[in-house]
Formats: C-alpha cells, sequence, structure tokens
C-alpha cells in the first residue's frame, strides 16, 4: 500500500514538472522593447523573436493593433492567412510583420499572438509611433546663473547643438550638459547663443542675444592705427624735408649763375 501511494506521488510530481516544462517551451519577445517611430510613407517592419523546442511547431501567429486612444483591436495579419488591405505581409513563418507605405493612423500598440501544435499561445507586445520633425524651439534663460536651456515640443530623438556667435561652442565659452538640452557659460555672457536642434527630419533653431561681446582687437587695432597715423606723419615730413633740400639747391645753382654773369 505505501508502494503505490509512493508510486503515485511520484507520478504525479513527474507530471506536473512536465506540464510546467512543457507550458515554458514556447516564448516570443521583441528584441527591442523600446517604442518604434516610424517615418510617414515608409515601410514598418516588426520583428519577433520566436523560440521552440525540438519537434515543436507553429500553427497560428496573429497580428493585431490597439490604435492610439483607443480600446478597440484590430487583426492586422494571420499566418497562415489572407491579408485584408493588401499593405501588411508576414514573413518568416508569421515572426516578421510588414506594413508599406506607413501613415499616422498605423500608430498603436501590436500584439503578436502565437500559437503552437499543443494549443499553447504566448503573447508580446510593441509600441508604434510617427516619427516627428522637430518643432518650436526656444531658449530659456537664467542669467544669475549664466545657463541657457534649449526647449524642443515634439520632435522624435531630438539632437541638439550649441553654437556662439555662430561658431561650435568651445571650452572657453561654456560647456553643454549630457543630453545636449543646456549650456553653462562660463565666459563673458555676451553675444548670441543659438540652439540647434535636429533630427532624421531636419532642423529648427532659436538665438537668445546678451549684451554685445567686447572686440578683442581693439588695443590691436589701436596699435595699428597708430603706426599708420605716424608712417603717415614721417612720410609728410620726409617730403617736406626734401621738397626744402631742393629748393635750396636750386637757390644755390642761381645764386653761382648770377656771380658768374657779373664777372
Amino acid at each position: 500500500m505505501e508502494l503505490q501511494l509512493l508510486q503515485f506521488i511520484w507520478t504525479v510530481l513527474l507530471l506536473q514538472v512536465y506540464l510546467f516544462w512543457s507550458g515554458q517551451c514556447l516564448s516570443v519577445h521583441f528584441t527591442n522593447q523600446q517604442p518604434i517611430h516610424v517615418i510617414k510613407g515608409h515601410n514598418l517592419n516588426l520583428q519577433a523573436q520566436i523560440d521552440l523546442l525540438d519537434g515543436e511547431r507553429i500553427t497560428k501567429v496573429t497580428w493585431d493593433r490597439q490604435a492610439k486612444n483607443s480600446r478597440k483591436n484590430s487583426t492586422v495579419a494571420e499566418f497562415p492567412g489572407k491579408i485584408s488591405d493588401g499593405r501588411a505581409i508576414v514573413e518568416q513563418q508569421g515572426a516578421m510583420l510588414k506594413i508599406r507605405d506607413y501613415q499616422p493612423s498605423d500608430s498603436g500598440v501590436y500584439t503578436v499572438t502565437v500559437t503552437n501544435q499543443s494549443g499553447q499561445r504566448r503573447s508580446t507586445q510593441q509600441t508604434v509611433d510617427e516619427y516627428l520633425a522637430v518643432n518650436h524651439v526656444s531658449v530659456m534663460v537664467n542669467v544669475s546663473h549664466c545657463i541657457l536651456h534649449c526647449l524642443e515640443a515634439w520632435g522624435t530623438e531630438p539632437t541638439f547643438t550649441w553654437l556662439h556667435e555662430q561658431a561650435a561652442v568651445t571650452e572657453t565659452v561654456g560647456h553643454v550638459s549630457a543630453d545636449g538640452t543646456s549650456l553653462y557659460v562660463s565666459s563673458t555672457f555676451c553675444g548670441h547663443f543659438t540652439c540647434v536642434v535636429s533630427n532624421k527630419l531636419g532642423q529648427s533653431s532659436a538665438t537668445y542675444t546678451a549684451e554685445p561681446c567686447p572686440r578683442k582687437n581693439r588695443a590691436t587695432t589701436a596699435v595699428v592705427l597708430c603706426l599708420i597715423l605716424l608712417l603717415l606723419v614721417v612720410t609728410c615730413l620726409e617730403i617736406q624735408l626734401w621738397r626744402r633740400c631742393r629748393h635750396q639747391s636750386n637757390r644755390r645753382e642761381r645764386l653761382r649763375e648770377s656771380c658768374e654773369d657779373t664777372l
């Protein structure tokens, strides 16, 4: 009796292990868990990673989309199956979804559901949004701390670049924060500070104008002007001296000629 009970317990344990293992064999996930942004008119490619055990096979893959600001789900494509609108196709036994000519209405949360021959189902999700151009760039200033902040409305993957007097900011001017949105000015807070925001669709900029910067070459310019004036004065003196010498020389020649005539 005890032997039969022991066999029963072992059978139950083995069955539970088998059910647990078989329930864990099928898995599906996206390598990139971050939202995907697609430029309007380009193609949307969603690649799911499906893991199977030896001997396991896929019987059905379904791609659904939940539109933005909506709870309604709609089937985009199935494998095997036919495509409803002709823009969406599935490849690699349903693991890849391709949508041609992406439009803003294609944005939303995509869910891929995989079913194997045992009827087990696994699902994973990926968020898709439209890739937007940079817009409404502005610069805010904290004069007391000599900090400039660059703001941008809703562009996708914006990159920030700072210019001072139309030239790239150097360490002598200041340093930029890690995300590029702030400029900490270490030199004289003067001149024009421009923030340029760009992404794949173009760029936009905004400029903050501070007090005019003192000219660095003012002293040099003054020295050059003094040298030029000095040169002009010396030249004029030399011309006057040359004329006077010539006049005196001509006068001596005339006096000598008169004396010779008298003799």
